[in-house]
């Protein structure tokens, strides 16, 4: 039984990474305003959404299964409390911080209509900062994070992320350059 749910959190964390990191494209994907001929873009950001909601699920198995799991003696405390915990105290505190992040980005998400959107926008920038200490989480103190397929997983992750973050950079400025060129008082601000 130990070793089932040892494997359950393993596997949990790592389905969270692809997740988060699938959700993280997505967003920038939306954001920017992507879309193809067939695909509507409000099915990104469906997708966006409910993808973020599932990675969630993930996230709270990985983290109840490690917290509870006797073979890892970690206990609630160190699941809750980032930087708690006597095993791998740095790494496992990243994963505790990116939680509360990610938690905090759903949470106004949820609210969004009540926090307003300058609130929502301003927590969901957090996603920023959340997914790179996900990454550091799983290197470091997953048993899978050094290994060659858990090195290729993270490894892809860390492909799309960069990819869909230059493309929302190139969009955005692309975008930018469209107002400018048909906004002529935006030009002499700029």
């Amino acid at each position: 039984m130990e070793s089932l749910l040892w494997y359950a959190t393993r596997g949990a964390g790592m389905v969270s990474l692809v997740l988060l990191t699938t959700v993280g494209c997505l967003g920038m994907l939306t954001v920017g305003r992507w879309q193809r001929p067939g695909w509507p873009r409000f099915l990104t950001a469906e997708l966006h959404s409910n993808l973020a909601l599932l990675s969630i699920v993930f996230l709270l198995i990985h983290v109840l299964i490690a917290a509870l799991d006797p073979y890892t003696s970690l206990g609630l405390a160190s699941a809750l409390v980032p930087f708690s915990s006597p095993y791998r105290q740095f790494w496992l505190g990243l994963g505790g911080v990116s939680m509360y992040l990610v938690a905090a980005v759903i949470a106004t998400s949820l609210l969004r209509n009540r926090v307003g959107r300058r609130t929502w926008r301003a927590v969901h920038w957090l996603s920023y900062a959340a997914w790179p200490l996900a990454v550091m989480h799983t290197v470091g103190t997953g048993t899978d994070g050094g290994t060659a397929w858990g090195l290729l997983l993270v490894g892809g992750c860390v492909v799309a992320i960069v990819a869909s973050l230059a493309w929302r950079v190139a969009a955005t400025r692309a975008t930018r350059a469209e107002m400018d060129a048909v906004l002529p008082a935006r030009r002499v601000a700029s």
